[in-house]
C-alpha cells in the first residue's frame, strides 16, 4: 500500500489541539462586552439565587469619596475585595458585595464653591438663610450623583460584581436618618459634650479638621527665643528671665504657662558680653537647660558664664510675667512654671513655651495642673485669641485684628507684629528660620492653625454606667479582632490608647447635622420623643429638614420652653457617617449581616474608617463591628516614589485597561505584597502581561486537547502512574488555595499556579504526554486517562482562577462548556480522597530529578546543534543510586524524557559524561537514535515499516491509523 501511504495527510489523523479561543487575548475589547454581558444576564440577582441558604460571608465595602475618577489606589483596593468575594462565593458561601459611597463633606462643597461660584465670579449664597442652604445641599448632592455613576461604572469595568444597581449612599435620606440615629443615642447616653479644646483649623476652608483630613509637608517658618521675667524670686533669679523658642510667633499672646522637665538640668546664667542688635545685654540674667546654654547663645551672638545650677523644687517654685505684660491693658495674669514629660533637651532652650489654645500637649499639660493652679488663685480659663479667619480677638489684647494666616493660606501680618512688640518691649532673645514639617489640609493644601474654639465632642474616658469607658471598650473590641497583617492590631491599639476626646462638629453646610438642642450651658435636650420627631424627618424628606424654614419649632414641640434651647447647626464630621455605615448597610438590609466579617482599606484607614468605625459601633454596641480587618500599602512608581502629576509618574488603571486589560491589572495585584507598597508602571505591568500570556496558552492547549475528549473517567487506580501523579498535585494545590484564599495570601495561590502551570503543565506533563494524546490509538487507556486528569486540571485551574482573572477564566468556560451560564456560578471542585498519594509523589519526585540531569544533557546538544529535537536522542543513563534505580523500575522513561530511546545501568559513568551537582550519582552520556523516523509521530524507531499496509510509520502508529479507519 505504498502509493496508498503516500497520499495519507498524518497530521489529520492526529488528535491534535481544537479550539477558537485565540492565542491573543484581545482583553481591552473582550472585556467591556463581557462586563455588558453579565449586566444583560443579571449575573449579580442570578449569584444571589444560587447562593440562596448559605452561610453568608459579608464585606463591608470601605465607602470611596464620591468627587473624581478612580485611580490606581481604587483600583487595588477594589481588586482585593472583589476577589476575597468571589473566592469565598466559590466555596459555599453567600458573599453577597454591596459597594457603597460617602457623599458628604468639604471636597465636595469645595468644589460647588469653586465651580458653580469663584469660577463664575459669583458670590456664594448665604447659607443662614434657609432656602439657600436647602439649594446649595441640593446642588452638593448632584454633584456626588454624577461621581457616583462614573466611578460605578469604572469599577464595574475592573470586573468587580456587586450590587451596583442599589449601593448604599451617606446621603440616601435613610442613611441619613440612621446616622443622626446614632448621634442621638451617643446623646442620650450622655457621651456628647459641648467643650472647648484646641482643634486643627482650615482658615481657608473654614472648618475643624480630623486627624485623617491632614497631610504633612515641609515649610520655612520664623522662630523665636522669647524672655520671661522671673517675678517674685529672690537673690539671683530677683531679675532673670526664663527663655522659651517656638516656631509660631503668633501663638505667644496666648501663653499662659511654661513646661519645664524635672528629668533636665537646668542652669542660671549671666551675660558677659553681646554682639547682637537687639535682645540681651551684658548683665542679664538667663535660664537654660544646661545642655542648650551654649547653642542658644550663638543664636544671639553672646556670651555668658553659668552662675549655678537650679534644683528641681526650685524650677517648681519659679513664676514668671508675660512678656507682654501691659499691652493694650492685657497679659496681667502670672506664668507658672509647670513639669511636663513632653519636654526634652534635645532642642531649643529647655523650656516650652504653652499655649493651651493652640495646641493638644499645651492644652493637657495645662489641664491636669488646674486644680493646682486654681488653688493658687491662677485663673485657669482659656482664651479665645483667634476666631475662624485665623484674625486676632479681644482675647489677644494689643493685636486685635491681625491675622495668622489669610484666606489663600498666606501667612498674614501676625508673625512680625508679634516680634516687633518684642523687640520693643526687650523681650526677644533672638530671632531666626527653620525648615520643619508642618501640617496642611490634604483638600486645599493649605497650612492650618490650632485654635481654641467651641466644638461637640464623645468623651473617651467617660464612665458608661456599667465599668467600661468608650476607650476600654474600643480597646477590647481590638483585641477581639483579627488582623492582617498582623502589625495593624498594634497600630490601631496605640491610636486609641492615645487620642484626645473624639471631635465630631464641623463649620460647614453639606453633611448630617448634630441635630441636637442645647442650653446656653452645652447641656444637651434628652428627650426621645424630639428626636423620634427628627429621624423620622430625615427619613422621609432627608437631613435638609433640619435647616428647614421653622425646623426648630416644629422639633421641639410644646412641651419645651424654645427660648431656653439653641438648635445647634453643626454638622457631623463625615468619619462618623463612614463609622455609621454599618448600622444602615450591614442592620439594614436582609441580604447582609451585622458585624461584618471583613473590612479591608489602605493602611492610612487605622487612623481613617476603621478608627471611626470602631468608636462609632463601641460607644452604641460595646463592640466593633467588624471580625476581622484587613490592610494594603499604598501605590508608587516604579522607582518607589510617590505618584504625582507634577512628576508624570502617574499610571492610571484606565490607561491600563486601555492598553493591555484589567485581567492584566488584576494579575498584578495578585502577584504583589499588598500588605506593603506596591509598585507600578509600565514594565512592572509587561511582566505581568508576559506572565499571564503563558497562562492563558496553558488554557488555551488544555481547551484544544479536550476538544477531543468523550468524558470518560477512570478510577484512579487504573490510571498510569503519571496520571495519578498530576491528581496527587491537584490534591495539593486544592488545599494550598482554599488555605490562602481563607489567608487572604493571593500572592502565594498566584505563585503557585502560575509555576505548576509553567513548570509542572506546560515544561513537564503536557510535553511527556502530547505524543500519547496526539499519536496514540482511540482505545488507548494512556490517551483517555491523560483526557480524564487533563479535564480535572481545567475545571479546577480555571475555577481557582475565576475570583482573580474573571474574564479570561469565563472566557475560557464558556468555551469548553457553551451551554454553561458563567464560571462565577460554579463552585471550586470536590478532589476526592484518593487522589492524595504521598508515596507516589516520593517516588516520582526521584523520577524527575533522573529526568533533570537528562534534559540537561539533552540541551546541550541541541544547543551544540548535534541533535535538532530530543526525538533524535537516545540517551545512556548512569545511575548508581539503589532508590533511584528501583524508582525507574516499570517507567516508560524515554517517553518521560521525550527521546526515541534509553538506556539505564547501575555503573558509574565515564568522566566526561554529563553531570549535575544537585543529582549526584547520576551521569549521562548523549548517544543519537537508531532506526527510522516515523512519518506521523517523529519518533526515531526500529520498527518503521514493520507493517506493511503503513510502510512509513512505527508499529504503534500503524495500529492506530487501522484502528481510526475503522471509526
Amino acid at each position: 500500500m505504498t502509493d496508498t501511504a503516500e497520499k495519507i495527510d498524518y497530521s489529520k489523523t492526529l488528535y491534535l489541539p481544537e479550539t477558537d479561543f485565540p492565542m491573543r487575548a484581545g482583553l481591552p475589547q473582550k472585556e467591556p462586552e463581557t462586563v455588558a454581558r453579565w449586566q444583560q444576564m443579571g449575573l449579580y440577582k442570578k449569584l444571589r439565587a444560587s447562593a440562596a441558604g448559605r452561610e453568608k460571608f459579608v464585606l463591608h465595602d470601605g465607602p470611596p469619596y464620591a468627587n473624581g475618577n478612580i485611580h490606581i489606589g481604587h483600583a487595588l483596593n477594589k481588586i482585593l475585595k472583589d476577589v476575597i468575594n468571589r473566592s469565598f462565593q466559590m466555596r459555599g458561601f453567600d458573599a453577597n458585595y454591596v459597594p457603597g459611597w460617602d457623599c458628604h463633606g468639604l471636597p465636595i462643597e469645595w468644589k460647588i464653591e469653586e465651580e458653580n461660584y469663584r469660577a463664575k465670579g459669583k458670590a456664594k449664597p448665604d447659607l443662614k438663610q434657609a432656602d439657600a442652604m436647602i439649594e446649595f445641599r441640593k446642588e452638593c448632592r448632584a454633584y456626588a450623583e454624577k461621581w457616583i455613576k462614573i466611578q460605578g461604572d469604572e469599577f464595574k469595568r475592573l470586573g468587580i460584581e456587586g450590587d451596583f444597581d442599589n449601593p448604599y449612599l451617606t446621603m440616601n435620606f435613610h442613611a441619613e436618618s440612621r446616622i443622626a440615629g446614632e448621634l442621638l443615642k451617643i446623646a442620650m447616653s450622655g457621651q456628647l459634650y459641648r467643650g472647648s479644646k484646641p482643634i486643627m483649623w482650615s482658615v481657608v476652608e473654614r472648618t475643624a479638621l480630623a486627624e485623617a483630613e491632614v497631610e504633612y509637608h515641609d515649610v520655612e517658618s520664623d522662630m523665636i527665643w522669647v524672655k520671661f521675667p522671673v517675678v517674685g524670686g529672690a537673690g539671683e533669679l530677683a531679675d532673670a528671665h526664663v527663655v522659651i523658642w517656638t516656631t509660631t510667633p503668633w501663638t505667644i499672646p496666648g501663653n499662659r504657662a511654661i513646661a519645664y522637665s524635672p528629668k533636665v538640668a537646668y542652669g542660671l546664667y549671666e551675660i558677659t558680653a553681646a554682639e547682637n542688635d537687639f535682645g540681651p545685654q551684658p548683665g542679664e540674667k538667663l535660664i537654660f537647660a544646661d545642655a542648650l546654654a551654649e547653642e542658644s547663645a550663638k543664636k544671639a551672638k553672646l556670651t555668658f558664664q553659668r552662675l549655678r545650677g537650679l534644683s528641681a523644687d526650685e524650677m517648681a517654685g519659679i513664676t514668671a510675667a508675660h512678656p507682654l505684660k501691659g499691652l493694650g491693658g492685657g497679659y496681667e495674669f502670672a506664668v507658672p512654671l509647670l513639669p511636663g514629660d513632653h519636654v526634652t533637651d534635645d532642642a531649643g532652650t529647655g523650656f516650652v513655651h504653652t499655649a493651651p489654645s493652640h495646641g493638644r500637649e499645651d492644652f493637657e499639660a495645662w489641664m491636669s495642673s488646674a486644680k493646682q493652679l486654681e488653688a493658687k488663685g491662677i485663673d485657669t480659663r482659656i482664651p479665645f485669641p483667634v476666631d475662624d479667619s485665623g484674625t486676632y480677638t479681644s482675647d489677644a489684647p494689643g493685636f486685635e485684628g491681625a491675622r495668622v494666616m489669610d484666606d489663600n493660606g498666606k501667612k498674614g501680618d501676625a508673625n512680625e507684629r508679634v516680634i516687633k512688640t518684642l523687640i520693643e518691649r526687650n523681650a526677644l532673645f533672638a530671632r531666626g528660620r527653620l525648615k520643619h514639617s508642618y501640617p496642611h489640609s490634604w483638600r486645599s493644601k493649605k497650612p492650618i492653625i490650632f485654635r481654641n474654639t467651641p466644638q461637640w465632642f464623645v468623651y473617651m474616658d467617660k464612665d458608661l454606667k456599667d465599668g467600661t469607658t468608650l476607650r476600654t471598650r474600643a480597646l477590647k473590641a481590638i483585641d477581639d479582632t483579627r488582623f492582617v497583617p498582623a502589625a495593624g492590631q498594634n497600630r490601631l491599639r496605640a491610636m486609641i490608647e492615645q487620642r484626645p476626646d473624639w471631635v465630631l462638629s464641623r463649620q460647614r453646610a453639606w453633611g448630617v447635622p448634630i441635630c441636637v438642642f442645647a442650653d446656653e450651658d452645652g447641656n444637651v435636650l434628652q428627650d426621645a420623643d424630639v428626636n423620634a420627631r427628627i429621624l423620622e424627618a430625615f427619613d422621609v424628606e432627608g437631613a435638609d429638614a433640619w435647616f428647614a424654614e421653622g425646623a426648630k419649632d416644629r422639633f421641639l414641640g410644646n412641651g419645651h420652653d424654645h427660648a431656653k434651647w439653641t438648635q445647634v447647626m453643626d454638622i457631623l464630621d463625615v468619619w462618623f457617617d463612614s463609622g455609621s455605615t454599618h448600622t444602615f448597610t450591614l442592620e439594614d438590609r436582609p441580604d447582609l449581616k451585622w458585624p461584618a466579617d471583613l473590612y479591608l482599606e489602605g493602611s492610612d484607614q487605622h487612623r481613617g474608617w476603621f478608627h471611626s468605625s470602631l468608636l462609632e459601633s463601641a460607644a452604641t454596641r460595646g463592640r466593633a463591628p467588624y471580625n476581622a480587618v484587613l490592610t494594603h500599602g499604598f501605590t508608587m512608581d516604579e522607582k518607589g516614589e510617590k505618584m504625582s502629576k507634577s512628576k508624570g509618574n502617574v499610571t492610571s488603571p484606565q490607561e491600563i485597561m486601555k492598553d493591555a486589560g484589567a485581567d492584566i491589572l488584576r494579575l498584578w495585584v495578585m502577584t504583589s505584597d499588598y500588605a506593603d507598597d506596591l509598585r507600578v508602571g509600565k514594565t512592572i505591568i509587561q511582566t505581568n502581561v508576559d506572565a499571564y500570556r503563558k497562562l492563558r496558552n496553558t488554557i488555551r492547549w488544555m481547551l484544544g486537547t479536550l476538544a477531543h475528549d468523550k468524558g470518560e473517567t477512570f478510577a484512579v487506580s487504573e490510571m498510569p502512574e503519571l496520571e495519578q501523579l498530576m491528581l496527587h498535585r491537584l490534591a495539593e494545590l486544592d488545599q494550598l488555595v482554599r488555605e490562602n484564599y481563607d489567608a487572604f495570601d493571593f500572592k502565594k495561590i498566584a505563585r503557585a499556579l502560575i509555576d505548576f502551570a509553567n513548570v509542572e503543565l506546560s515544561a513537564f506533563y503536557f510535553d511527556v504526554r502530547k505524543d500519547a494524546l496526539y499519536c496514540d490509538a482511540p482505545s488507548s487507556l494512556r490517551r483517555r486517562a491523560s483526557l480524564h486528569v487533563i479535564r480535572a486540571i481545567f475545571d479546577c485551574m480555571v475555577t481557582w482562577l475565576a475570583p482573580m482573572l474573571p474574564f479570561t477564566t469565563e472566557e475560557a468556560w464558556l468555551s469548553r462548556n457553551p451551554d454553561a451560564v458563567s464560571v462565577h456560578l460554579e463552585q471550586f471542585p470536590t478532589i476526592p480522597a484518593d487522589w492524595k498519594n504521598e508515596a507516589l509523589a516520593e517516588k516520582w519526585k526521584k523520577i524527575r530529578a533522573v529526568r533533570t540531569v537528562v534534559t540537561g544533557a539533552l540541551e546541550i546538544e541541541r544547543k551544540d546543534k548535534r541533535i535538532g529535537s530530543s526525538l533524535e536522542a537516545a540517551p545512556v543513563v548512569h545511575i548508581t543510586d539503589a532508590e533511584l534505580l528501583k524508582a525507574l523500575e516499570g517507567q516508560d522513561f524515554e517517553e518521560i524524557c521525550i527521546t526515541s530511546g534509553i538506556t539505564i545501568d547501575g555503573s558509574e559513568g565515564p568522566v566526561d559524561a554529563f553531570r549535575l551537582p544537585e543529582v549526584p550519582l547520576v551521569s549521562v552520556e548523549p548517544k543519537l537514535a537508531e532506526g527510522t523516523k516515523c512519518a506521523r509521530s517523529w519518533r526515531i524507531t526500529t520498527d518503521v515499516g514493520s507493517d506493511p499496509d503503513y510502510p512509513d510509520v512505527s508499529a504503534r502508529d500503524a495500529a492506530a491509523l487501522r484502528e481510526l479507519a475503522v471509526q
